[in-house]
């Protein structure tokens, strides 16, 4: 396994030296290929997967406290008792005789022992509640993972090609210098140029070419990227589609998405939601317990075992129990859960406002991205003009060697600008939707096969272990506890619509 990643990131770096003429394995060839892979095949998101799956075993744990229990208990018993040896006169014959006894006895006992809680005061309820608020807090934690490997799938995908340019430019580049050093070498043999224009075009050739292998490092570093976050090596990627449907239209819209959506403010008010539920469990120890418990036991002889010869015993009581004190430690429990609670109820606002926060950070990067986009369209067309006019300018002696080089060199830096700004932006609207809690698998695949990670835990209500009369049980010792409460979502919003 070790080896045959370690191969495929070595190829990722020694194919970016070919840059174009790559040899690679098939890799996926549109955004949507490279989604799709990493929503299924991505470790730390199945690793996720695997830990919320764990989790949901806390709500059936919770719920065994209404189930009944059931134990056998079996055991055998021999002992041995030896008297010590003593004289005593058992003939008359005045002479002490030597007695000792050795007294042997075996038995057997085997039982059974049902237990059947009936009211637990609120405890198990709150558990439950508190156990079902936990899962649902673990469900956005997922689509937090979801959203974060999604967004580092996108972030490698436009690097990737936006490295491929950049690569592409640099190599133009190299391309033009060397025709505008073999251009210098023949006007100065003909004695129209100096050598220092001959040197010049050298400089800018050698800076160049380094600047060239320092591209195709950093073609052949995101490749490694793109590689461990999608599973498999890129190949020739198509150009990313527009997420403008699935955006918001206004900076206003996208804190109203952000504050129903995100899904740190709703692990948050989860959390709060499991909290209470835990200063409830504090105040159920208060609360009497009572249950049902029967036994049905046999005993008798182990050796000679003779079923017919076992005695039987069955036994049923009722009990009740009611704390009465236990040192001050049932108020300290409940003290405790209620500065818990105002902790979570605090971090549903600091929540709240980190969710705000990056929005706003992630927006105005975007109309940032956009605003430069626009600029880098406008610099790159001018620049080409600039570029083409020197040229000419130098053919009838107007401008000079190094004229033309720089003209080459703002035409190159505009180009790379308007590469960066393009990727930018992309990488802004991803944020944007990442903020908002719209960066799921459905909204950016349509069709995708989902994982649902609530599916799981809804089928953990009545498992191995259920019993009909649980649920009326259920519903009594629930009577005074709070409730877990399902937030809603909103639609998924595809880039199809």
């Amino acid at each position: 396994m070790f080896k045959s990643r370690r191969g495929g990131l070595l190829a990722a770096v020694c194919s970016a030296g070919l840059v174009f003429g790559l040899a690679v394995p098939a890799a996926a060839e549109t955004l949507a290929d490279a989604i799709a892979l990493a929503y299924q095949t991505n470790p730390t998101l199945q690793a996720q997967r695997a830990s919320q799956r764990a989790l949901d075993e806390s709500i059936v744990q919770a719920r065994s406290g209404w189930r009944p229990s059931l134990s056998a208990s079996a055991s055998g018993q021999y002992t041995e008792t030896r008297t010590p040896g003593r004289l005593i006169d058992t003939d008359g014959d005045d002479v002490g005789d030597t007695l000792s006894g050795i007294d042997e006895g075996n038995s057997g006992a085997a039982s059974l022992s049902l237990t059947q809680p009936i009211w637990t005061g609120g405890r198990v309820a709150s558990a439950v509640s508190a156990a079902e608020a936990d899962v649902l807090a673990g469900l956005e934690n997922l689509r937090r993972i979801e959203q974060e490997i999604l967004g580092s799938v996108i972030s490698a995908y436009v690097d990737v090609r936006a490295n491929q340019e950049a690569v592409r430019v640099r190599q133009d580049n190299v391309a033009v210098l060397r025709r505008q050093l073999d251009e210098s070498n023949a006007r100065f043999e003909v004695g129209e140029i100096t050598r220092t224009d001959v040197a010049q075009s050298q400089a800018r050739l050698a800076a160049a070419e380094a600047l060239l292998r320092s591209a195709e490092a950093q073609l052949a570093i995101s490749r490694a990227t793109y590689a461990a976050v999608v599973g498999q090596n890129p190949g020739t990627l198509e150009a990313e589609p527009p997420l403008a449907e699935i955006l918001p239209a206004t900076v206003d819209a996208a804190y109203e998405a952000a504050e129903i959506e995100n899904p740190q403010v709703r692990q948050a008010l989860y959390n709060a939601q499991a909290a209470e539920a835990r200063v409830s469990a504090a105040r159920a120890e208060r609360m009497p317990n009572l249950s049902l418990n029967g036994s049905l036991g046999w005993s008798g002889l182990a050796d000679p075992f003779e079923p017919s010869d076992y005695s039987r015993n069955i036994t049923g009581r009722a009990t009740l129990t009611v704390p009465l004190f236990t040192g001050g430690l049932t108020n300290s429990r409940i003290r405790a859960a209620r500065e818990r609670e105002n902790a979570a109820e605090l971090g549903v606002e600091q929540a709240r406002r980190s969710a705000l926060q990056n929005v706003t950070q992630a927006w105005s990067q975007l109309l940032a991205a956009r605003a430069n986009i626009g600029s880098t369209d406008e610099q790159v067309r001018a620049a080409r003009i600039a570029a083409e006019g020197v040229r000419q300018e130098q053919q009838v002696g107007l401008r000079t060697t190094i004229d033309v080089l720089n003209a080459e060199q703002e035409l190159r830096s505009a180009e790379l600008a308007q590469i960066s700004a393009r990727r930018d932006e992309y990488v802004a609207a991803a944020s944007v939707l990442a903020a908002i809690g719209r960066l799921q698998a459905e909204n950016l695949v349509p069709g995708i096969d989902v994982y649902d990670a609530q599916a799981n835990s809804e089928g953990k209500r009545i498992t191995w272990g259920w019993v009909p009369w649980e649920e009326p049980i259920a519903i009594v010792d629930s009577a005074f506890v709070p409730q877990t409460e399902e937030l809603p979502h909103d639609a998924p919003i595809s880039t199809a619509n």
